[in-house]
């Protein structure tokens, strides 16, 4: 259960909020909701929640908008739900602070489980020495990276990239984001270098590289740490 986990629903749509109610209540959360831009920055303010789910297509504020405001001083996970669709717009939630993005109509499943992911990327982001998934540890530290406790030679490069996404786990990152973290700004635009060093972290951290259960790939987006 979830007793002490708030979800603040930022949505203009009512069927939307009544069955964002009905499923996020069933498994344990406790919902506020807010009808427009405007009431759900005060409601993020006031009642302190724990996730935001954020609607694109507000009434009276754009929901990107919406998103940078909250980004000045709201570090928990942002769940953009919308009907837009468009790689172009999906990137910019992402770039403007969004943990996640989910397009309408949607899966209530898919839902819970990219909630779960935004909470454990909380989690994550913990002041930790040691992160641990399944066989897999990341010492951040000594910058020694353990599979089955034998230790995987990695590349400084590998290394920041893989640390990038594991302390993000679940949040997707995109490919413009990464290269700039990673790299610098003089390499944004180089998405098939990345996807080179990616591809050899599969190969030295995947149980079966071809069908990656860590390193996710958001096809035209970027990339998602999962578990």
């Amino acid at each position: 259960m979830n007793e002490n986990e708030t979800i603040l629903v930022i949505d203009d749509e009512l069927q939307i909020r009544r069955l964002l109610e009905i499923t996020l209540s069933a498994s344990g959360y406790r919902i506020i909701q807010s009808v427009n831009g405007k009431d759900g920055l005060v409601d993020a303010a006031t009642q302190h929640p724990s996730i935001i789910i954020l609607d694109l297509g507000l009434p009276d504020i754009d929901g990107q908008d919406i998103l940078r405001k909250l980004r000045e001083w709201f570090f928990k996970p942002i769940i953009v739900l919308s009907v837009r669709n468009s790689e172009e717009e999906i990137v910019k939630a992402l770039d403007n602070g969004a943990n996640d993005y989910l397009t309408k109509p949607f899966r209530t499943g898919e839902l819970l489980a990219r909630i779960r992911a935004a909470a454990r990327s909380v989690e994550s982001n913990a002041d930790v020495s040691c992160l641990e998934f399944g066989d897999l540890s990341i010492d951040l530290i000594s910058h020694v990276v353990r599979k089955n406790k034998e230790i995987v030679k990695l590349t400084a490069t590998e290394f920041s990239l893989l640390h990038l996404l594991a302390k993000n786990r679940g949040r997707v990152l995109t490919h413009q984001y990464i290269l700039k973290e990673v790299w610098g700004f003089g390499y944004v635009e180089q998405t098939q270098y990345l996807r080179v060093f990616v591809a050899q972290l599969r190969k030295k951290i995947e149980n079966n590289p071809s069908k990656p259960s860590l390193l996710i790939t958001e096809s035209g987006i970027g990339y998602r740490f999962g578990e």
